[in-house]
């Protein structure tokens, strides 16, 4: 791979997982409710629902998806569901930094969470269908500009994952008054209905 535009893709995806969505934001709310080493469970689920997005787009997923307005339509319902869901789950947590039902508590519960969060949102099978082959030349053997690609895409992606556990750890010392938490919680609360929301009234 050529050394500018392998640059050029880690400026590029350093922005993307930059950017606050379901993933970054369960690491923010669970790096604040159990801290940034217990919320490396959650990562690990995050990576992994990833990884697995990343396989089905490279099967041709993608463009089943891309094709399908029906089947796109009911897995972006699904993910926008399940995000509301965790977003009634902060807001009914009220001045408690435990979520109700708290199953969370737990490293392999917060696995399942961060890989169902992962997974809960198509649109990151046709990044990776329509965004990672922009990258890639097709005279350069391919196996090993995927392998490039694919292990800058998460040692960026883990990096930012761990920042927003860090900077929730953080969050949790100016957490300590009441009336703190429970702003916190709605403020989680109503992010993930805004990202389930904006995911629902997403287009291909």
């Amino acid at each position: 791979m050529k050394l500018e535009i392998w640059l050029a893709f880690i400026a590029v995806t350093l922005f993307i997982s930059a950017t606050p969505g379901p993933n970054m934001l369960l690491m923010l709310s669970h790096g604040t409710r159990y801290g940034w080493r217990a919320t490396l469970a959650t990562m690990a689920g995050a990576l992994c629902g990833l990884a697995l997005l990343f396989t089905l787009s490279a099967f041709g997923l993608a463009a089943i998806l891309a094709a399908s307005a029906t089947l796109f339509l009911i897995l972006k319902l699904v993910g926008a569901a399940y995000l509301v869901y965790l977003g009634v789950q902060c807001w009914r947590a009220g001045e408690s930094l435990s979520l109700p039902q708290a199953k969370s508590d737990t490293a392999w519960s917060r696995y399942r969470t961060g890989l169902t969060v992962a997974l809960s949102n198509p649109k990151a099978i046709l990044f990776a269908g329509a965004f990672l082959p922009q990258f890639i030349s097709p005279s350069l053997p391919q196996g090993q500009q995927w392998l490039v690609l694919l292990s800058t895409f998460f040692v960026i992606e883990g990096m930012w994952q761990v920042a927003y556990a860090a900077g929730g750890h953080q969050l949790a010392n100016w957490l300590r008054h009441p009336g703190r938490i429970r702003i916190f919680n709605r403020s989680c609360g109503s992010a993930f209905f805004a990202v389930g929301g904006a995911l629902a009234l997403a287009r291909r």
